[in-house]
């Protein structure tokens, strides 16, 4: 899993705004509009990067598609350490 939220999370395009996405439902789950509008992103970008998210299984959906709320996964959390180091490099 470490490898994985490296990539994800700083060897891809868009990393930057994953790591946002990351630590604002760690705080609070939230579905992706709540996030679009806290991060002052474009509603498909959120989507684009909550699939990247959910496809690596750094993220976990609970709800139907478009009211679900996004948290970080059990093996995310796991890692949670790996996650912070990455957000300190990126600070």
């Amino acid at each position: 899993m470490e490898a994985v939220l490296w990539y994800v999370l700083t060897g891809t395009r868009g990393g930057e705004n994953r790591v946002r996405i990351l630590r604002t439902i760690e705080e609070q789950p939230r579905n992706a509009n709540q996030l679009a509008e806290s991060l002052d992103l474009d509603y498909k970008t959120v989507r684009h990067h909550l699939d990247v998210l959910l496809d690596n299984d750094v993220v976990q959906r609970s709800g139907d598609d478009y009211g679900a709320v996004y948290l970080p996964s059990p093996r995310c959390r796991a890692n949670w350490e790996t996650v912070e180091t990455i957000i300190e490099r990126i600070d």
